[in-house]
């Protein structure tokens, strides 16, 4: 199911009373409803078990660490604490200054069905898995590595959508299968910084990454956006072909933020001019599709998500703008049909 129609489900559903959700002539009680913040520490457990079952095959001598991001832009981490509570337990989870951690088996958790408890409200944090192999360059990511995130990911529970909704149909959204092998299942991926482009790399095989594989597809509006876990990184998502076979596990990503310089062979946009005005561009453009930031910075993309250009396979081309309205840097991008996810 395309990410956008999960989050218009989700708004939707919320909107509805009680009685109108399904099964609204039965009265379903949830006794004691879990934070969306906490996490299951049994799940936490079997996507550990599922990191050992996989890594040979996708991510041999890699490690895993799971981490905390902020969903707010209030949300401050330097002063998170975790812990595992169970009936009878409490144990502290130690952070590392990049907000990740690890987690050891303890018996007795497991068999309290405790939870993993950070100090944070409601819908401010979200969690991912990071899975490292060895020799990947500085600032790269390797794709086998991103697959095994995302299984892991989806077996411990980890992407924080809103809870009424997401508890509610975790059957059947949460599958890892359904999720990180086909072409729709739209499992979230943040850079360290606000993103511009993305490259994969194989061999002498390259690919710049089409637009709808960044900020979320470009769907996200400010009805969806508190439902996705990319609330305050809407900037750094980013989608990877995690289903698609004939990019190998070893397939390298590499990443031009908003805050490079052009890269010598990137190609602008001609008719559009560092320093250029929204306002100029508008007007000598047209409508684009556009999407802004809690920054202040905004991307436009042409032609426009709607439009019936976008529809069929053309070159698009991507404008960034600064927080003060002026054109940052441009860029022709490959052809792609937008609406395709």
């Amino acid at each position: 199911m395309p990410y956008a129609a999960i989050c218009g489900a989700a708004w939707l559903l919320l909107s509805l009373p009680a009685a109108a959700l399904p099964n609204g002539d039965e009265q379903v009680i949830v006794s004691n409803t879990r934070n969306p913040v906490d996490k299951s520490y049994r799940k936490m457990v079997r996507g550990m078990e599922r990191f050992a079952r996989e890594q040979p095959r996708l991510a041999p001598g890699a490690s895993l660490r799971f981490r905390l991001l902020p969903r707010l832009p209030s949300a401050q981490l330097d002063d998170v604490t975790l812990h595992i509570v169970g009936d009878t337990l409490s144990l502290p989870v130690t952070l590392a200054s990049d907000h990740s951690f690890t987690l050891e088996r303890n018996d007795a958790a497991l068999r309290e069905d405790a939870a993993l408890i950070a100090n944070r409200k409601t819908s401010s944090l979200t969690w991912r898995a990071d899975v490292r192999s060895p020799g990947v360059p500085d600032g790269m990511r390797r794709l086998g590595d991103l697959r095994l995130e995302c299984l892991v990911g989806m077996e411990a529970g980890l992407v924080s959508n809103n809870a009424r909704l997401f508890a509610w149909l975790s059957d059947w959204l949460a599958s890892s299968e359904r999720v990180c092998t086909a072409a729709d299942g739209n499992y979230l991926f943040f850079s360290e910084r606000p993103l511009f482009s993305v490259t994969l790399q194989a061999g002498e095989r390259r690919a710049v990454l089409p637009f709808r594989q960044q900020y979320a597809g470009g769907t996200q509006d400010a009805s969806t956006l508190p439902y996705c876990d990319c609330q305050v990184l809407l900037d750094r998502s980013y989608y990877a072909p995690l289903w698609d076979a004939s990019w190998s596990d070893d397939t390298l990503l590499s990443f031009e933020y908003m805050d490079d310089p052009a890269p010598p062979a990137a190609t602008a946009v001609l008719s559009a001019q560092p320093g250029d005005t929204r306002a100029q561009l508008r007007a000598s453009l047209g409508a684009a599709t556009e999407i802004g930031f809690d920054s202040g910075m905004a991307v436009w993309l042409y032609p426009p998500l709607a439009s019936k250009q976008a529809r069929t396979a053309q070159p698009q081309a991507l404008l960034l703008f600064g927080a003060d309205g002026r054109l940052l840097k441009s860029r022709q991008l490959p052809a792609a049909a937008s609406s395709a996810q």
